[in-house]
């Protein structure tokens, strides 16, 4: 369970059977039951909270130590609206360091960190962009890439720890040409929809 100073946790579940909605209750977390895609679960999360910071974190995905304070420090800097951490993948696969290596270089190079990172900005920033655009698969892509326009994406000097089990399902190699095909063909205007058909198709989970 995460540990953190006025920390407001909200689990927007969409109907899982794998005992998470329990686990959560017990540990006293707030549980919103949400169909409907993602994006939708996210942004009734973000509207039931009550901080004025959010933070969006995956299932699979863990905190590191300390991240709360790294968060503010990071949301601190000037000219910068969001932000995201580093991200470390736990599976032993030497590919996977090659992986990480690329995920580092884009996040700080091109500030396109993606939603398995933990992205967190301020509430009033986020209520601006209108939340996550209502769309069924990379509603994270295009959040970042609308926050860019509004100022810096900044990378958090901390590591959040992933699930490997993607790559591990579909092979390292494929998984990143899958992901790669998906950004360059949403970048093209192919309609999110048909992308979403298309992903649910391969043997990993979304983006």
């Amino acid at each position: 369970m995460a540990q953190g100073e006025n920390l407001e946790i909200i689990v927007a579940d969409g109907g899982s059977t794998d005992g998470t909605v329990g686990l959560a209750t017990e540990q006293q977390v707030r549980v919103l039951a949400v169909e409907g895609g993602r994006a939708h679960q996210m942004n009734r999360g973000a509207a039931t909270a009550r901080g004025e910071i959010l933070l969006f974190l995956h299932a699979d995905t863990l905190l590191p130590p300390e991240f709360d304070r790294h968060i503010r420090r990071t949301l601190s800097q000037p000219g910068v609206v969001a932000g995201a951490f580093a991200l470390a993948i736990d599976a032993p696969d030497w590919g996977l360091r090659w992986v990480e290596w690329g995920v580092q270089l884009r996040s700080r190079w091109l500030q396109l960190p993606y939603g398995d990172q933990g992205l967190f900005m301020g509430v009033e920033v986020f209520r601006q962009l209108g939340g996550f655009p209502p769309i069924p698969i990379m509603e994270d892509f295009e959040l970042v890439r609308r926050l860019r326009r509004q100022g810096r994406v900044a990378i958090a000097p901390a590591q959040v720890l992933t699930s490997g089990r993607r790559w591990q399902t579909l092979g390292i190699l494929r998984t990143t040409l899958v992901n790669q095909v998906m950004i360059l063909a949403y970048g093209l205007g192919v309609n999110p929809h048909r992308l979403a058909e298309w992903y649910r198709r391969q043997p990993v989970r979304r983006l």
